[in-house]
């Protein structure tokens, strides 16, 4: 069934149907009923355009991801599934967009180009030109992830600096007195990336707290990053037993270096940090970590920008998520070493 055919029934133009629709132009009242008796009859049902045109709004969102040339970690499609799946609770679609290098243009026509309603923008740098640009053009926005300064705007994210804190001061609980942070690429790091700054402070801050020996290593997104960091790391500071990472694209490589260095883990050596609850279980053992939730935080994503788009003035609201450690088998004691 389409307005064609609810025109010819009606016995008017379908620019009058449309009228009726859109609430864009006055319909005499005796018009409008017949209309809207033959659109009852029909039990016709306004496609999405329709709907949006009526409310004045696209009824979609964005959701600005990395550049579709680098190859998305887990965690971020994760991030992606979850906010994809909570825009459909709410019956809106999603438009994806990647930003930064060549695809700057892409997200200029998500911030000018009135495609959307709103924007969720993901993967934050501490000082970030794309938060800018939203920033100035009203257009309303949630971020995953926060700029260093972020007072004026809606943000959720993961307590990275106290979460590696918290797993810093359990691996001194152990004993141990030499620890590294595999942190994510060095690249990234050098751009400002908020988790790997964050991840740092608070490792810095509980080893210090604690007397330990920190070593800071970067690390890429991938196994065979992994594997060649933590070689690297077991050659230039043998003396360090443990490591806390935020790195889990990089676990089964780190796994891999450490089963070839004939250590068992957690008996000769412990590994700990932030993680995706599955790739914390598929570690072996069972990786000690706080579980970032995914699900929950693309929702409340979701959630702050429909009320942003909803109530442009309203106080800016923010999340900042701290799961708790769970202690499952891949930390322990330290080795005592033979005296």
């Amino acid at each position: 069934m389409n307005i064609g055919e609810i025109a010819r029934r009606a016995g008017v133009s379908r620019s009058t149907v449309s009228y009726v629709l859109s609430g864009k132009r006055t319909v005499s009242e005796g018009t409008r009923q017949r209309i809207q008796a033959v659109i009852d009859e029909l039990d016709y049902r306004p496609n999405a355009s329709a709907r949006a045109l009526k409310e004045g709004r696209t009824r979609t969102l964005g959701l600005v991801i990395p550049p579709a040339s680098q190859r998305l970690t887990d965690m971020q499609l994760g991030f992606v599934a979850s906010v994809v799946e909570a825009a459909a609770r709410h019956d809106l679609d999603v438009l994806l967009s990647p930003s930064g290098g060549d695809h700057d243009r892409s997200f200029e026509r998500i911030v000018t180009g009135r495609r959307v309603d709103g924007v969720v923008l993901m993967e934050i740098r501490l000082e970030d030109d794309r938060v800018t640009r939203l920033t100035k053009t009203g257009l309303p926005f949630v971020t995953i992830g926060r700029i260093a300064e972020p007072h004026d705007m809606s943000w959720i994210d993961i307590d990275y600096s106290g979460l590696i804190a918290r797993c810093v001061h359990h691996l001194a609980d152990l004993g141990h007195r030499h620890v590294a942070l595999v942190n994510r690429s060095a690249e990234l790091v050098a751009a400002g990336y908020g988790p790997s700054h964050r991840a740092l402070t608070g490792f810095r801050a509980a080893a210090a707290d604690r007397g330990l020996t920190g070593v800071e290593v970067c690390c890429g997104d991938d196994t065979a990053a992994g594997e060649a960091c933590v070689e690297q790391l077991l050659v230039t500071h043998p003396d360090v037993t443990a490591v806390a990472t935020i790195n889990e694209a990089a676990l089964p490589g780190m796994q891999r270096a450490l089963t070839s260095a004939g250590l068992s883990v957690p008996r000769d050596f412990s590994v700990t940090g932030v993680a995706a609850q599955h790739w914390a279980e598929d570690f072996r053992p069972p990786l000690t970590a706080a579980d970032v939730p995914m699900v929950e935080m693309g929702a409340e994503a979701v959630s702050l920008l429909l009320e942003s788009i909803a109530a442009p003035g309203a106080v800016p609201r923010h999340r900042l998520y701290s799961p708790p450690i769970s202690l499952r088998s891949s930390t322990g004691p330290v080795r005592a070493t033979p005296s």
